[in-house]
């Protein structure tokens, strides 16, 4: 899959000379690769930046694109397959993830969420020198995967019913298994957060399991790439308030306002 904020160089064999040229390659690009950055396109474009956000505008209100800090994403880039989206943004991903393991201690009980962004905290947990001993409650099966050789983790799986698209279980039983289990920290992905709308998620049943794990620590933190602020997702998780903290490579002031942010 294309880099996300990699311009249509490759495709084009021209830059384009008038403004629904330009537009119509965007949201291709868009439709490619998720996402794209304002700085980038405005370089390939030899344009300005406020000439990229206006073309952007124009492309939110047609309702092919979503908005965020520095750039757009697709409106479907949030739910496209985890195989998928594990090579976008990798480095900034990483980069959080070693945010995040920074906070682990020996000793704790982590809940730690789905997604590519806490897989790759998983990855981070399961290097040399990492706290020991551990105990990892989680319904990823890349987070589960992660960590199952380690004899100094002991890892809970909730199973329940396999969602193929986000690699994680859901329902009655993961929830039960949760429920049953209190954390030190809850290590959150984020399907989007939002000024006012707070931590939303795309699916139901991952609202639920968030919620759990939220419900169940004593600290909360959210793990997110820029590209999920100041977006929406159609199932309420929780209030930015209930946030302990966002780890995060972006920290827009909104964001600074409502909650202890880490920039990485």
């Amino acid at each position: 899959m294309a880099r996300p904020s990699s311009p249509p160089a490759a495709r084009a064999t021209a830059i384009p000379r008038f403004a629904q040229e330009r537009q119509r390659e965007i949201a291709q690009t868009l439709r490619e690769s998720g996402r794209v950055e304002v700085a980038a396109l405005a370089a390939h474009y030899d344009v300005s930046e406020d000439t990229i956000r206006r073309d952007l505008r124009l492309l939110a209100s047609h309702g092919l694109v979503q908005k965020t800090h520095g750039g757009a994403v697709a409106l479907h880039a949030a739910v496209i397959p985890a195989a998928e989206r594990a090579g976008v943004r990798a480095q900034a991903k990483r980069a959080i993830a070693q945010a995040g393991a920074a906070h682990v201690r020996p000793h704790q009980t982590l809940f730690i969420d789905g997604g590519t962004t806490t897989h790759a905290l998983a990855q981070e947990l399961r290097a040399a020198g990492a706290p020991r001993p551990l105990t990892v409650v989680t319904t990823s099966l890349d987070v589960a995967t992660a960590l199952l050789d380690d004899r100094q983790v002991h890892l809970v799986l909730a199973g329940g019913a396999w969602m193929p698209e986000s690699r994680i279980f859901e329902g009655a039983q993961a929830l039960a298994t949760l429920r049953a289990h209190r954390a030190d920290i809850a290590f959150l992905g984020a399907c989007a957060l939002h000024r006012r709308m707070g931590i939303t998620a795309n699916e139901a049943g991952d609202m639920a399991l968030k919620r759990a794990m939220i419900d169940g620590a004593a600290q909360r933190i959210v793990l997110s790439d820029a590209s999920k602020l100041d977006a929406v997702a159609p199932h309420a998780v929780c209030a930015l308030a209930e946030i302990d903290r966002v780890i995060s490579d972006a920290a827009p002031a909104w964001l600074r306002k409502q909650v202890t942010v880490e920039v990485v």
